[in-house]
């Protein structure tokens, strides 16, 4: 069984660096790019097919050569037998339909395959319309929304379950004859259903990682030459879509700082703890407060180099919990007359202030190494 799937490349608008040229369109060349998110439930879909059928996985992506490295992502994140990029300069600022033809082109020049999987829709357009027009060129039945899907290769057709109208409370399953054209929907989802499918979905991943790391030798790149395109249909000169305004989104500026704190530090650490007793306590401390600098509430809480419960494993940087509270959700979880901290011990600690000047303490794992000699356990 032959399956295809349609990648694109994205502007990478977390790093709030997107180019256009005077006109609006956007120039991909000189803008961050990573693989558009939702192709990914496309790519579960074919990896799903290969597993459970066998045969091979094309990803194919239409885009400047920069895109090669969108599909070496697909590959490496995913599974891919083979890898092609349709570039060219007469294909640029080309709009759905214009793209809808060149990419039909090539998977015919590929000869139909059995399934051809797309994302729903990408992160910049946000149209959802290449999908379903490639597939009009192709004149391909077609099924959207879909969230599982299994295929009949006796009575060659593909079943599957699909949001109506993309509406997540609603669903009904539907049928088509192969070859189709499948759209996968974000709330897609894999199954494995025997140890042998789990086995051979980890043979494949082991194989998409090694070929991955060479992916350049599994790939093939097309002009409009190779496909027999005129290049007054593709492009920019094929695109009936104008665009009249381009509205950049810039980056979100950095509202919060962080300060490293070393658990070895005494004096750092006593002034983290107290910044945080206010705030995790709920209050600026009690008329209990022990006179060696600690804080003693009436549960039972002191605090000196650390946080003693009573009775839990004694860490080395001297924070003593009691075990019975480890399931508490937060870092530092506090009723009105106590303070507990949660079982995990920090090599460095982060104190961080957010807009409400409220600080959060960030923990992170000691190595097992620096554990106490009396057994006490790292959390």
């Amino acid at each position: 069984m032959h399956t295809v799937v349609l990648t694109k490349g994205v502007p990478d608008f977390r790093e709030g660096k997107v180019s256009f040229d005077e006109d609006g369109h956007l120039e991909r060349g000189k803008t961050p790019t990573v693989m558009n998110p939702n192709d990914a439930f496309a790519l579960d879909a074919a990896l799903q097919t290969r597993v459970r059928h066998g045969g091979r996985v094309t990803v194919m992506s239409m885009g400047p050569p920069g895109y090669q490295e969108v599909l070496e992502e697909a590959m490496s994140s995913s599974y891919a037998d083979d890898l092609y990029l349709v570039s060219d300069r007469e294909m640029a600022a080309a709009d759905t339909w214009a793209t809808a033809i060149t990419l039909s082109a090539a998977i015919e020049r590929l000869g139909t395959p059995d399934l051809i999987f797309a994302g729903f829709k990408t992160a910049d357009g946000e149209t959802g319309h290449t999908g379903p027009q490639t597939c009009w060129c192709l004149d391909l039945p077609i099924l959207t929304h879909v969230v599982s899907l299994d295929v009949d290769e006796e009575a060659g057709t593909v079943r599957a379950e699909r949001l109506v109208e993309g509406d997540i409370t609603e669903r009904e399953t539907v049928e088509a004859s192969l070859p189709a054209f499948v759209i996968a929907d974000p709330e897609f989802t894999p199954t494995y259903r025997s140890a042998s499918h789990r086995l051979t979905l980890k043979e494949l991943r082991a194989v998409a990682a090694e070929r991955a790391a060479n992916f350049e030798d599994h790939l093939t790149v097309w002009d409009h030459s190779d496909l027999n395109l005129d290049p007054d249909y593709i492009g920019l000169d094929g695109s009936p879509t104008i665009v009249s305004s381009v509205d950049p989104i810039p980056k979100a500026p950095a509202e919060r700082e962080a300060t490293m704190v070393s658990p070895t530090d005494q004096t750092a650490m006593a002034e983290v703890f107290e910044t945080m007793q206010p705030f995790a306590a709920g209050g600026a401390g009690t008329a209990d407060a022990a006179a060696d600098g600690g804080v003693e509430t009436d549960g039972g809480v002191e605090t000196d180099e650390g946080l003693d419960t009573g009775d839990g494993p004694e860490t080395d940087g001297g924070v003593d919990v009691d075990v019975a509270r480890t399931d508490l959700p937060a870092v530092f979880r506090a009723e009105p007359t106590e303070l507990v901290a949660v079982a995990e011990e920090p090599t460095e600690l982060a104190v961080v202030d957010d807009v409400a000047d409220v600080p959060a303490v960030v923990f992170s794992p000691t190595p097992a190494d620096d554990a106490e000699a009396d057994g006490g356990e790292r959390r």
